[in-house]
C-alpha cells in the first residue's frame, strides 16, 4: 500500500461546507484498553458528537468493527446511524437495519473450532460477532503467528470469508464487507447525500474507508503512526478530542453566521 499521507499539513478549516462525519471508535473516539470490554467513550466526547449530529441535521455516523449493539452501549444516550462489524451490520438514519449474515451451520462450526483453538492459547481472546470473528492477542503477542495462520486457514477453507488484520487482532468476516462500502452506502442516503464526507480512524481496518472518502473528494484523517491512504494525521486520541471541540465551535459559528445573513 502506497502512503499518500500529508505528514505535516494542518487539518483543513471546515468553514462554510456541508459535511458528513464518520468516526471509527476504538483508538479514535475511545482510547485503546487491554481488553475490548474495557473501552469507553468519555461523556464530553459523546456531547461533542451530539452537537455535531444536531448541527449537521444528523449527518454523523459511527463506523466500527464492533457490533451495533456494543456501539449503542458505548455511545449512549446518543443513537446515531451506525455501521458495525465493518459494515456487515448497518443501521441507517431512518433506523432500518441492514445485515450480512453467515449460514447458521457455518457460524456454529467456526465458533466451536475457534473457541477450542483459542482456549489453548492463554491470554488470547475470541470475540464472536455472529457474522464475523475477531481473534485478539494483545495480551499474548507470542501467539500472533499461530493466530494469523489459523485465520488464514479458515478463509482458505471458506472462500466467502476474508481476513481483516488490525492492531493485535485479526478478524474473519464476509468477503466484500468493509468500512469503505459502508460509508459509500451512507453517502447515497439522506441526510448524508450531497455532503462532503469526513472519516477519521486509526487502524488498518479504516484504510478502505479512507480510500472511499478520498474518491469522493472528502477529508480522511489517520490517528497515530503508520503508513496510510489518509490525507491528514492526528497523533492520538487526545488530539481527536481537541479537534472535535474545534469542529463543534466552527459549526456553531457557521450556523450563527447563516442565521444572521
Amino acid at each position: 500500500m502506497t502512503s499518500v499521507l500529508i505528514e505535516h499539513a494542518p487539518l483543513p478549516a471546515l468553514s462554510g461546507g456541508r459535511y458528513a462525519f464518520f468516526f471509527d471508535v476504538d483508538g479514535t473516539l475511545a482510547a485503546i484498553q487491554p481488553r475490548p470490554e474495557d473501552v469507553f467513550i468519555p461523556d464530553s466526547v459523546i456531547a461533542s458528537l451530539q452537537q455535531i449530529a444536531t448541527l449537521t441535521q444528523g449527518a454523523m455516523a459511527l463506523v466500527s468493527g464492533r457490533p451495533v449493539h456494543e456501539l449503542e452501549q458505548l455511545a449512549a444516550p446518543l443513537l446515531p446511524p451506525m455501521a458495525g462489524v465493518h459494515g456487515a451490520e448497518r443501521r441507517d438514519a431512518s433506523g432500518e437495519m441492514h445485515r450480512t449474515t453467515l449460514p447458521a451451520e457455518v457460524e456454529q462450526t467456526l465458533r466451536a473450532m475457534l473457541t477450542e483453538k483459542i482456549n489453548g492459547w492463554p491470554g488470547t481472546q475470541l470475540e464472536s460477532k455472529g457474522m464475523a470473528f475477531a481473534l485478539h492477542y494483545r495480551q499474548a503477542m507470542q501467539y500472533e503467528q499461530p493466530i494469523l495462520a489459523l485465520a488464514q486457514s479458515v478463509v482458505e477453507q471458506y472462500p466467502a470469508l476474508a481476513l481483516q488484520p488490525g492492531k493485535c487482532v485479526v478478524e474473519i468476516k464476509p468477503l466484500g464487507i468493509d468500512k469503505g462500502a459502508a460509508i459509500g452506502a451512507f453517502m447515497q442516503e439522506a441526510p448524508f447525500i450531497g455532503r462532503i464526507p469526513i472519516f477519521i480512524g486509526d487502524d488498518l481496518t479504516d484504510e478502505k474507508g479512507f480510500l472511499a472518502v478520498n474518491a469522493l473528494n472528502g477529508i480522511s484523517v489517520k490517528v497515530g503512526e503508520g503508513a496510510s491512504q489518509a490525507g491528514y494525521r492526528l497523533k492520538g486520541v487526545s488530539e481527536v478530542y481537541a479537534w472535535l471541540e474545534q469542529i463543534t465551535l466552527q459549526l456553531e459559528q457557521d450556523k450563527t453566521t447563516s442565521v444572521r445573513s
